[in-house]
């Protein structure tokens, strides 16, 4: 039997973009973040504390995403979550360094101001959908958390 989490994993890995969905006065609203995430399957990006997605995460928190795996060999592998998401105060070295080398960046310094006015969020998952085609066909795959 497959581990789930493991896949879910696998794409988080793999992944690049993270389509997070916000809502607020004006309704719902849906932005691209390159993410990066940690072994307890919490996903982080930087943003502008004062765009759209980062000003309605101040009201309301509760918040879904999708994440999708596209590439020639890739079959229709994606997760799709709901969860809560917030704001973290400091500049997070550990998260600063880990996003540099997803986006293929030099290491930065310590001393380095990489967040230039932007602040790190996290989105901690409750339920987990995964999309695994290559071996589940169409059927997802859930995780409760």
């Amino acid at each position: 039997m497959n581990n789930i989490k493991e896949l879910i994993r696998e794409v988080l890995d793999k992944g690049y973009l993270m389509s997070l969905g916000t809502a607020d006065d004006g309704g719902v609203w849906v932005a691209d973040v390159i993410y990066i995430h940690d072994d307890e399957l919490h996903i982080y990006w930087m943003s502008d504390p004062d765009v759209r997605h980062s000003q309605a995460l101040l009201k309301n928190n509760k918040v879904a995403g999708t994440i999708t795996v596209s590439g020639a060999d890739e079959h229709n592998t994606g997760i799709q979550f709901e969860g809560y998401a917030e704001k973290i105060e400091g500049l997070r070295f550990d998260l600063t360094k880990k996003h540099f080398i997803k986006r293929n960046k030099p290491e930065p310094k310590e001393s380095d101001d990489v967040l230039q006015g932007d602040s790190w969020y996290v989105l901690k998952p409750e339920k987990i959908e995964l999309i695994y085609e290559k071996l589940f066909g169409f059927e997802k795959q859930k995780l409760e958390l």
